[in-house]
């Protein structure tokens, strides 16, 4: 077994920089799919890189030396700043969430139900939604024949989608390739015990990145979507939101 040199601040900054040869990257991603809070600070970082990148488009000389590390510590910095700014903003929110709630608890709000805030979900999340519907579609068909046989090595070697490990008491009755807005994903219909039937959908979205399992709603549907490393996923079901949280994290702990 071929032992890993630990990962330092050194190499995430060399990895920001592009200047890390090909293995040395896939170790520093892998790396990063065990360590949130370090992924999380990572792709802050390429974020900022993009954005000076985009500002410089448009010259068309090649700076100088003297400018290219004047640039590199002002990415930086301004990844310390954005860091800063984002706790901030997330202390603020809090606060606001507070008095929010103290109001609700005081006073009330006329008979309107409670609102729950939420962020935007990512877009494949509604490709999943579409690719469940679309499944529901088809499996009413007679003449659309399900095709059950499931071979998550066959997957990744065709799609480079890594797939979890399903429970053994779940039941595939049908695996698809769909397009998407990312490009070929996987949608798998699964039958089980905890939630009844929902379809596992996987893709790559384009962009690295390490998100724990998430729930949010879609009309009558419950989706937990989760994303570690370059691989994407949505579990999709008409079913009691708990459970589909506890199957999603079960799933999340398989990659591991």
């Amino acid at each position: 077994m071929i032992q890993v040199e630990a990962i330092t601040e050194i190499d995430l900054q060399a990895y920001l920089d592009d200047e890390l040869p090909a293995r040395r990257r896939m170790e520093v991603e892998a790396y990063l799919c065990h360590h949130p809070a370090d992924a999380a600070r990572v792709r802050v970082g390429l974020q900022t890189r993009d954005d000076l990148r985009l500002a410089f488009a448009d010259i068309l000389r090649p700076p100088r030396g003297t400018t290219v590390d004047a640039a590199r510590r002002l990415e930086r910095g301004l990844l310390r700043d954005r860091i800063i700014r984002r706790v901030r903003r997330v202390v603020a929110v809090a606060v606001l969430i507070g008095l929010g709630w103290f109001a609700h608890a005081e006073v009330g709000l006329l008979g309107i139900g409670q609102v729950v805030a939420s962020a935007l979900p990512p877009a494949y999340v509604n490709d999943a939604v579409m690719a469940h519907r679309a499944t529901l579609v088809r499996a009413a068909m007679r003449s659309q024949r399900g095709a059950p046989t499931y071979n998550p090595a066959e997957i990744r070697a065709t799609t480079a989608i890594v797939m979890p490990a399903l429970p053994q008491d779940w039941k595939v009755a049908d695996v698809q390739i769909f397009p998407s807005t990312f490009g070929p994903s996987v949608e798998m219909v699964i039958h089980t015990e905890a939630f009844g039937t929902g379809t596992l959908f996987a893709v790559r979205p384009g962009r690295f990145d390490v998100v724990p399992a998430t729930l949010m709603h879609r009309d009558e549907l419950a989706v937990a979507h989760w994303q570690v490393g370059e691989v994407a996923y949505a579990l999709v079901a008409k079913a009691d939101p708990q459970e589909l949280e506890k199957a999603a994290t079960g799933l999340v702990a398989s990659l591991y």
